[in-house]
């Protein structure tokens, strides 16, 4: 069988202009529907012509590591610079540093597209899009005139260089160190592994952003969180001065991980050997000191990864629903119960069954919701006006959302799509095994989808700012609900919302009691989250259906609008009543998963 991506650039013109767009203008600029129309689909072409065909060539052929260097898959590095010649990687980069100066919607949906049509390779990007971000808001001005726009129009590219062979989430286990010099520079000496796009063939340099500790004033590297500091660290020396290149940096590639999925994408090994490295955020202060902007640098980072693996697993489930749905209408057997819907053949295709249905729907419910949840959160996060720190701290809030629950479902939705499929689904030739695989590394990604739980509810939810966040939130989504209550078409779905919105507000006050048992918090933590996520879609999806039902109301809506009502009501009847049995688990506490000592479970 033979799958043919094709983008969704209808659903992102009806999210930004007609659905997101009135209400955050800075999402869209100036552009108009014809434009942004325009733009996704000519970017669409060479995504689905050039890039998903090497999707399955690269799964095939992977990376290959020889004498220090690594080669990435026959096809990779052409489609690599047609897209950057293109100016697709930088479409919403500064025009200062090359870029094309757009809202930062445009480059969040090309990054579906990309990682659809083929994720390994969308990868080489993605990181070093959140790498030059990061060096421009929190380098030095040499950083930013030599190294950000080679950077931001991918003659280089980029890493983050956090994890070693010992830990990885707890930093005050790390060992890299960085010993400042004479010259202000640092020699940054230590292993990091799991490094994605950590060297290849595609690029004049890597600038890799490294987490390392400075010693203290005896030289002694501790376990002190403020010791440590963020650094670029280029794989080919840079002179500050000039931007010239110079010699080999003391950088080196120790192999590359054999790894389930994404084989086009190298995974690394990187060793630094007395590397000279340029401190980001505070240069100028003293060994052991910690920079609060290179920290800050970093979190930056970590959150713009964490958007974009939410959206990169989005890319997997939308591929793999394009197979299923494909198969589904294609493959015969059985007959449907409603002799209406019979065909004059022996069997009819399968989507004629209420089961398959369910597993379609459910993917669909789920991908267009997740697109709208991202799209909401990157509007809150480029919010302007009176509103904006209001609007940013929910965007904050809602980020281990993005990362953690979309990525959870993306590779539920990516199983289903092999079970529609069945047999056939499993067999490697027809490209849904590979999916399956590239899409289970989003869930550990940038932070296991335990560890982003336990940010939101045992962290964020318990502070001020992210108590004042969800509360911002949850009167946002009481106030749509309230006023589509007058909707005929609408009330049902509202008044699931409210009643949903209601439990959610509980079980975060259960959470939040000062009276809880220490374990409690991180216990509920889970379960909180995928509330949430189920909470949002359903917020999403009932702004989606109010838009939808006015433009069937005002005479110009299409089957693409009476979908997406189709869908809305699916989520709210049979996803959203998911959110109270969450709510119930919350509040048993945490003794069922203590008690029971360490050594018997």
């Amino acid at each position: 069988m033979t799958t043919i991506y094709k983008a969704p650039v209808q659903d992102y013109v009806f999210l930004l202009h007609d659905v997101f767009g009135p209400r955050f203008p800075e999402l869209i600029g100036e552009l108009t529907a014809d434009d942004t129309s325009t733009l996704l689909g000519e970017a669409a072409k060479l995504l689905e012509e050039v890039w998903a065909p090497l999707d399955e060539v690269g799964d095939a052929q992977g990376c290959t590591f020889a004498d220090g260097a690594v080669t990435t898959p026959s096809g990779f590095k052409n489609a690599f610079d047609l897209y950057r010649n293109g100016g697709w990687n930088s479409i919403s980069a500064s025009v200062e540093d090359g870029g094309g100066g757009l809202p930062n919607a445009m480059a969040q949906a090309l990054r579906e597209f990309t990682s659809s049509a083929n994720n390994s390779l969308g990868l080489y990007f993605g990181l070093t899009n959140g790498a030059h971000a990061t060096i421009r808001r929190n380098g030095e001005d040499w950083m930013r005139r030599h190294v950000v726009p080679r950077m931001t129009v991918g003659e280089w590219t980029g890493t983050m260089c956090l994890t070693e062979p010992h830990c990885g989430t707890d930093l005050r286990l790390m060992k890299t160190k960085a010993v400042p010099q004479q010259d202000g520079s640092y020699r940054i000496t230590g292993t990091k592994i799991f490094i994605s796009a950590g060297d290849h063939d595609m690029a004049g340099n890597i600038v890799h952003l490294v987490l390392a500790k400075v010693p203290d004033a005896d030289g002694r590297v501790t376990d002190a969180l403020g010791s440590v500091n963020l650094f670029l660290v280029p794989k080919w020396n840079v002179d500050p001065a000039t931007g010239e290149l110079g010699a080999r940096n003391g950088v080196t590639t120790g192999g590359i991980e054999h790894k389930m999925g994404l084989k086009g994408n190298a995974t690394c090994t990187m060793n630094f050997e007395e590397a000279i490295g340029y401190r980001i955020g505070g240069s100028k202060e003293g060994a052991g000191k910690s920079s609060s902007a290179g920290m800050s640098g970093m979190f930056e980072l970590m959150n713009h990864a964490r958007i974009n693996t939410g959206i990169q697993s989005l890319g997997s489930a939308v591929r793999a629903h394009g197979h299923a749905v494909q198969y589904a209408k294609e493959r015969l057997a059985g007959r449907a119960l409603d002799p209406a819907q019979r065909s004059a053949g022996a069997a009819d295709p399968i989507i004629c069954h209420a089961d398959v249905r369910r597993l379609l729907l459910k993917q669909a419910a789920y991908i267009e919701g997740a697109r709208a949840l991202a799209l909401y959160v990157r509007a809150k996060q480029d919010a302007v006006g009176e509103s904006q720190a209001h609007d940013k701290a929910i965007g904050v809030f809602l980020t281990p959302v993005v990362k953690a629950y979309l990525t959870d479902k993306s590779f539920e939705a990516t199983n289903d799509a092999l079970q529609v499929m069945g047999g056939h689904g499993y067999i490697r030739e027809n490209g849904l095994e590979q999916l399956v695989r590239d899409a289970r590394i989003f869930q550990l990604y940038e932070g296991a989808n335990g560890v982003q739980a336990f940010d939101l509810a045992a962290r964020k939810l318990k502070s001020a700012d992210g108590w004042a966040a969800f509360g911002s939130y949850a009167s946002e989504v009481e106030q749509c609900a309230e006023q589509a209550l007058g909707d005929p078409s609408l009330k049902v779905m509202a008044a699931a919302l409210m009643e949903a919105t209601a439990a959610l507000r509980s079980s975060a006050q259960w959470i939040t009691d000062s009276g809880r048992q220490v374990n409690d918090a991180p216990a509920a933590s889970y379960d909180f989250l995928r509330m949430m996520g189920i909470h949002a879609f359903g917020y999403m999806w009932l702004v989606m259906a109010t838009t939808a039902v006015q433009a069937v109301a005002d005479g110009s809506g299409t089957d693409f609008h009476r979908r997406k009502l189709a869908l809305a009501r699916y989520w709210m009847e049979k996803e959203l009543p998911m959110l109270s049995a969450f709510g119930k688990s919350i509040a048993s506490g945490s003794e069922c998963l203590m008690d029971l000592p360490a050594d018997l479970v």
